[in-house]
């Protein structure tokens, strides 16, 4: 910043020789002036990887068969059958239905699942929701009206202690 201010002095001064200065000092100063406008976007890249996840999504009118696997969240609103394995947030919407065991970070059911979630950190069921198959998660929260069918065991880590949530027992 130093060669900024220098330059600048002598520009400002109304001396004989300012004007010949001035001509001779504007391009040196221009390209220091695109200097930091190169360093702006640097810090763009650095932000992008502290981004959330992208997400993907299946469309209501969608229906598909396969395996869905990797990283980033998964949002579902219209048919899927066979498993679902990422490394993020899945979200079942309301009018979806999945057919297959899953395992997801975060799993959000509004929509209909057959099948099991074999591992979650976290399982929100939705009032409009229903599951019909065993649940392994860190933590549950069931919404009032929401519908389950099978076994369900949270807050214990895979050593069999337990993490502070309780555990549940089999609902129908």
């Amino acid at each position: 910043m130093a060669l900024w201010k220098e330059p600048v002095k002598p520009s400002s001064a109304a001396t004989p020789e300012a004007p010949e200065q001035a001509r001779f000092d504007a391009p040196e100063v221009k390209p220091e002036a695109t200097a930091p406008v190169q360093l702006a976007p640097r810090p763009a890249p650095a932000a992008a990887a502290g981004k959330p996840k992208a997400e993907s999504l299946i469309a209501p009118d969608i229906t598909i068969e396969g395996k869905i696997e990797g990283a980033g969240h998964v949002r579902i609103a219209g048919s899927f059958k066979g498993d679902i394995n990422v490394r993020g947030d899945l979200t079942i919407e309301p009018g979806a239905k999945v057919t297959g065991s899953v395992r997801a970070e975060k799993i959000t059911i509004a929509g209909e699942l057959v099948g099991n979630i074999e591992s979650a950190v976290h399982v929100e069921l939705l009032q409009s929701g229903a599951l019909t198959g065993d649940l392994k998660a860190g933590s549950l929260s069931v919404a009032a009206g929401s519908r389950m069918r099978g076994q369900v065991e949270f807050g214990w880590d895979d050593d069999g202690t337990r993490t502070g949530s309780g555990r549940g027992g089999a609902t129908s």
